[in-house]
């Protein structure tokens, strides 16, 4: 079938697929060096559990059949060998079918972690990242030209993430229609990076002409990447300029990094760079390609039907391998900053005059002289997850008290996400956690006291407690 393959986008393949290895490689990094604190089997969301009271219909995978930090080590450690071999190359010298197998692998390794990573994994980027790799099994490899339909499909999904991150906006926070949010969004978002700082003091005009920028380029953008070259490329070029101003602007994990692998998938190379030669695919080949594709399209049903939907819903999977999925990102935007501040003392009874001393997160704000650091793509899940647990105890009624017990006893797993432990001899003899409204420091006040951020005390979120599971529960707000 002549139509089957796309000529040109040979290398548009080739970087899309070693980016997106590299992609696999540090959320296989991240789960290794994470899992143990967070869903091992003395995680604070242990797995064991979780499998325990889940059907497996509605989260299949590998740890259904068994379950032990050693063998879920194992599987990280295994995605991450498989993403070093395709970010090498190893898939362009195998046959198509092996090449295929091998991205098959990390794809159902990931997909096994995200089933039962629980809320740690409950983020729109882990989706996307399945769904694509989903599909990037059957890109092939240099044997063959890329199947057409395979390349479509990546636009549908690079449309669905802009377009539904435009829609949710425009319905959303009246911020966004007015062009003001990043009047706020800078300060407020989930975990600023070195330049949120400068970003946040950019003339507010500046800041509404990049509202308005991002409308356009996620509601009127996306539909012309279904015209054709070199349009389509254009418009990918633009969402790639606009991805990079996210990356600069903060720490959004992969998010940002995926989007631009999809955005390179369609990009015309074909005026810049010669063909080569390849032979045409083998039948078996194309007949799987259009069941993928026939597959794919059915199950966008309800995905296509969430987007024209006055009620829709961002970040949500509709089948259990995560297959086709709805995005969205930031449809309301946080005015005012609330971080928790975690403390502990080794003082056996508490009066007035006790000394707490806080602990350091590597990612989230703490100590107001500190620049927030670049982490992005790497993802801190527990910095994420403190920040949502600001905004409501709701968020952190399943978690936060096993992260407390922990702390109370010098837990090693979970020491290790964060970045300073004032009690490294003998752990803390109390724990508490308070809530702080944060807020940049103005220029003046940079130069003055050297301090990054500003903080005021809100309120407690956990009274003091020692190391007594049924009393540590987040308090409710007044």
């Amino acid at each position: 079938m002549e139509w089957f393959t796309a000529d040109g986008y040979w290398l548009s393949r080739l970087i899309f697929q070693r980016t997106l290895a590299c992609i696999y490689l540090v959320g296989f990094l991240a789960a290794a060096l994470q899992f143990r604190a967070l869903i091992g089997e003395r995680g604070m969301l242990p797995v064991p559990e979780f499998l325990r009271r889940t059907d497996w219909r509605l989260a299949p995978g590998l740890f259904r059949l068994h379950y032990s930090d050693r063998f879920f080590a194992a599987v990280t450690w295994t995605g991450c060998a498989l993403a070093v071999a395709l970010i090498a190359g190893v898939d362009s010298y195998v046959p198509l079918w092996a090449a295929m197998l091998l991205w098959l692998l990390p794809w159902a390794l990931y997909l096994s972690i995200v089933q039962v990573g629980q809320l740690w994994y409950a983020f729109g980027w882990e989706s996307l990242l399945l769904e694509t790799g989903f599909l990037a099994v059957f890109l092939g490899n240099a044997d063959t030209a890329p199947p057409v339909l395979v390349l479509w499909l990546l636009r549908w999904v690079l449309f669905r993430v802009e377009f539904g991150a435009g829609l949710i906006k425009i319905r959303g926070d009246e911020c966004w229609r007015k062009l003001t949010c990043l009047y706020f969004h800078h300060e407020t978002q989930p975990m600023p990076g070195p330049l949120s700082w400068f970003f946040h003091r950019l003339p507010r005009p500046v800041h509404r002409v990049e509202v308005a920028a991002n409308h356009v380029t996620q509601l009127l953008v996306p539909i012309l990447l279904f015209t054709p070259q070199p349009v389509a490329s254009a418009a990918a070029g633009l969402m790639i300029v606009t991805q990079l101003w996210l990356v600069l602007s903060g720490n959004f994990a992969w998010l940002n990094w995926v989007t631009i692998a999809l955005a390179l998938s369609a990009v015309d190379w074909s005026l810049f760079v010669a063909q080569p030669a390849q032979s045409a695919p083998p039948l078996w080949y194309e007949v799987v390609v259009i069941a993928v594709t026939a597959l794919v399209v059915a199950l966008s049903y309800r995905p296509a039907r969430n987007l024209i939907s006055r009620r829709q819903v961002m970040n949500r999977s509709f089948d259990p391998l995560h297959l086709v999925n709805t995005y969205g990102a930031f449809g309301s935007i946080s005015r005012v900053r609330l971080e928790i501040a975690v403390e502990g003392t080794d003082e056996t009874v508490l009066h007035p005059d006790t000394v707490w001393q806080e602990y350091g997160f590597r990612g989230k704000p703490g100590d107001p002289r500190r620049l927030p650091r670049q982490f992005a793509p790497y993802h801190l899940r527990l910095d994420w997850l403190m920040w949502f647990a600001a905004l409501s105890p709701a968020y952190a009624h399943p978690w936060f008290g096993p992260f407390l017990e922990r702390l109370l006893e010098n837990d090693r797993d979970t020491l290790r996400l964060l970045r300073h432990n004032p009690f490294p001899g003998n752990p803390p003899t109390h724990i508490r956690a308070r809530v702080y409204r944060y807020r940049y420091t103005t220029w003046r006040e940079l130069r003055a006291t050297g301090n990054w951020w500003h903080r005021t005390y809100v309120r407690e979120f956990i009274r003091p407690v020692a190391l007594a599971p049924a009393r540590i529960s987040p308090t409710t707000p007044p």
